[in-house]
């Protein structure tokens, strides 16, 4: 069963996010479906914009515990959207944790309803955001996400806007987003292609310079103790051993 609905309206390409028994959680299934996705639409010439967005409550929870995706795979997918030759929008109604943050972070344009919360939670597991760092860091504000990353406090869209995360938020995202979709149909594709690659030069340098060395500490952290005391806790619905 595939976990990505796929829609098509005017030139403008819906991806949804699928799997919302596991809230949408990056298991190594959906990366790969994503991806190849992604790579249909960018070889499209009749896709001029992707539109990514969810089923269900949650955007995307982050990592599947149970089945968690190869840290290279991740990367290559947060790189394909940052890469991709379509503008890609964000469209969320729901929660987003940990790596769908990094989902966000590689998004062009992003919107969240008032209703969605955020957080980054890896610490809370006994983890690091390392490979979703590859396109939260460039684009979020340092001072902010320093609290964030190290508290895993949960935050609302207001906050994701003033981070840098968020392009906007409103109550009824659709309609936020309705004049974003009509100003990507109405621009010339090769000029969003060539702009979207002016505005992403930043993001790609970082991921040519880090992604290698947060792979390995994702690995490395991902198959420590603290990070299977972690995940375990997370599972049983418990606190880990070293909360005080």
């Amino acid at each position: 069963m595939t976990s990505i609905g796929r829609t098509r309206a005017r030139a403008v390409e819906t991806l949804s996010l699928d799997a919302t028994g596991t809230r949408n959680a990056l298991s190594a299934a959906l990366v790969g479906e994503l991806a190849a996705a992604l790579t249909e639409c960018g070889e499209d010439p009749g896709v001029r914009a992707v539109v990514l967005t969810h089923t269900g409550s949650t955007f995307c929870a982050g990592a599947d515990l149970r089945d968690p995706p190869d840290p290279d795979a991740l990367v290559a997918l947060l790189r394909q959207i940052v890469e991709l030759p379509r503008p890609v929008v964000a469209r969320v109604t729901g929660h987003v944790r940990a790596g769908g943050l990094g989902l966000l972070a590689a998004c062009d344009i992003t919107a969240a309803a008032g209703t969605a919360t955020f957080a980054f939670t890896e610490v809370r597991i006994g983890v690091a955001p390392a490979v979703i760092s590859l396109p939260v860091v460039p684009r979020a504000d340092p001072r902010a996400l320093a609290r964030y990353y190290l508290t895993g406090e949960r935050f609302g869209p207001a906050e994701a806007v003033r981070l840098g995360l968020l392009t906007a938020t409103a109550d009824d995202v659709d309609e936020a987003l309705a004049p974003v979709l009509d100003g990507l149909r109405r621009s010339d594709p090769q000029a969003l292609a060539e702009t979207k690659r002016l505005l992403t030069a930043r993001v790609l340098e970082t991921f040519d310079r880090d992604a290698a060395d947060l792979t390995a500490l994702s690995a490395r952290l991902f198959s420590s103790g603290q990070a299977r005391e972690g995940m375990t806790a997370f599972l049983e619905r418990r606190e880990a051993a070293w909360v005080v």
